[in-house]
């Protein structure tokens, strides 16, 4: 703490402290969900290597996504209880041990252990609740642009790394790829245990935007019950289910879809790999500007007409993409129109969360939501295999995921707009 004490001093009057812990939780969800999404990478060589079919493979890239999503909401009540600096830090233990245990795999349960069980517990730390937990405590003014800048980091962290991942596989095997996540984890565990910060006043500061710290009740009790209450207060407001649906749609056709199957169809056409997962890079990179600038256009815009755009110009996407040629130009369109909107949808979602249930419970709630988007993603990642399993085609996968981006478009416009929780708070 007296490094980050240091800093805040020395930066003091010209960069808030707020945007240096930004900074951190940035770089440890980009590199988090990049391991979280190595297996893509793995999915032919680890074929080739072991014989394993798509949809056994595609079964542990299902279940990481699955408890990514599942323990996001204990994930997050955890940082609510005992801080956010030591709920990253035991995340990111969790996947340097999975990344070097997955480097020894020779059977399908070890590949389940490592890249399914290990790496989606500590990918889940790096789901959508801690970003609300930084937004709503060190902002009150910039927040939208401070979850565009955090749901960026998280969708790109799982695309910006596979060309490099995919080049390192393809010389020196795959066996390189756990071993380089596993060296850039180590290099990453002393920057957080020094420079991330729970709040403002740690440092002396208020919050960006106000004269000092907001105040924000004290979480007491059972971290892992405080997230079951989370639940049930939001189960019991049809906006969460409209929340949580419309979520797990986004999942359905990101993580799921795109980002476990992309390289293998764009392979399926006579695409290399290298340049198939440059398409993700290229996703990744345009998600870049149009997640940040989803954050901004939420501070100044109505969310759900965000999301009826976001999620209706998806769905048009992923229902042309199956007749386009699978050439340079289609895919180029393909890389600039899906990528702005890869999780655009996230901002939006975000605000309209704390708008219905304020800024103490909208943490735990946001990572049920979340968890319904890993639900989407698990159910796409493992249904997109067996679809390709056994029919030869990821068409039938692709069609079925615009259809239900369309249906999202409409769901979105029903949530409420003033809630009476966020009123009364």
């Amino acid at each position: 703490m007296r490094v980050a004490e240091r800093l805040a001093h020395a930066v003091s009057g010209r960069v808030h402290y707020g945007w240096i812990v930004v900074g951190v939780m940035f770089t440890v969800t980009l590199i988090g969900v990049g391991v979280r999404a190595a297996p893509s990478v793995l999915l032919v060589p680890l074929q080739h290597s072991f014989g394993w079919s798509t949809d056994t493979i595609s079964g542990a890239v299902s279940l990481n996504i699955l408890l990514l999503g599942l323990m996001g909401p204990f994930m997050t009540a955890l940082m609510q209880r005992i801080g956010i600096r030591r709920t990253i830090l035991g995340a990111l233990a969790l996947l340097l041990l999975g990344a070097i245990g997955s480097a020894m795999v020779t059977k399908v349960w070890q590949l389940y252990l490592t890249w399914g069980v290990l790496t989606g517990l500590g990918a889940s730390a790096t789901g959508f609740g801690g970003a609300a937990l930084v937004a709503n405590r060190w902002f009150v003014h910039r927040r939208g642009l401070v979850l565009g800048l955090l749901t960026a980091s998280n969708a790109s962290g799982q695309l910006v790394f596979l060309p490099f991942l995919a080049a390192l596989a393809g010389a020196f095997g795959w066996v390189s790829v756990p071993i380089a996540i596993a060296i850039t984890l180590l290099a990453l565990i002393p920057v957080v245990w020094l420079l991330l910060v729970e709040h403002p006043g740690a440092v002396g500061l208020g919050s960006y935007g106000s004269d000092g710290e907001l105040p924000i009740p004290p979480i007491t009790g059972n971290p892992f019950a405080n997230a079951v209450r989370g639940l049930a207060q939001g189960s019991r407001s049809m906006d969460f289910w409209l929340l949580a649906g419309s979520f797990a749609v986004c999942g359905f056709s990101t993580y799921g879809l795109i980002g476990t199957h992309m390289i293998a169809y764009c392979m399926d056409h006579g695409i290399s790999e290298v340049a198939a997962a440059g398409v993700l890079a290229s996703l990744g990179i345009f998600d870049l500007f149009g997640t940040i600038g989803s954050g901004w256009l939420s501070d100044r815009c109505n969310p759900r007409i965000l999301l009826f755009w976001y999620y209706g110009l998806r769905g048009l996407a992923l229902l042309a993409l199956p007749f386009t040629n699978f050439d340079a130009v289609s895919l180029g369109v393909f890389a600039v129109f899906y990528g702005l909107d890869w999780v655009a949808t996230v901002p939006p979602t975000v605000m309209l969360t704390t708008e219905v249930f304020g800024r103490k419970d909208a943490p735990v709630v946001v990572s049920w939501v979340f968890c319904a988007h890993q639900l989407g993603g698990a159910v796409a990642a493992l249904a997109a295999g067996a679809v390709r399993t056994e029919t030869g085609s990821y068409m039938l996968a692709f069609l079925a995921s615009g259809a239900a981006c369309l249906m999202a478009s409409l769901l979105v416009l029903r949530i409420a707009r003033r809630p009476a929780m966020a009123a009364a708070e």
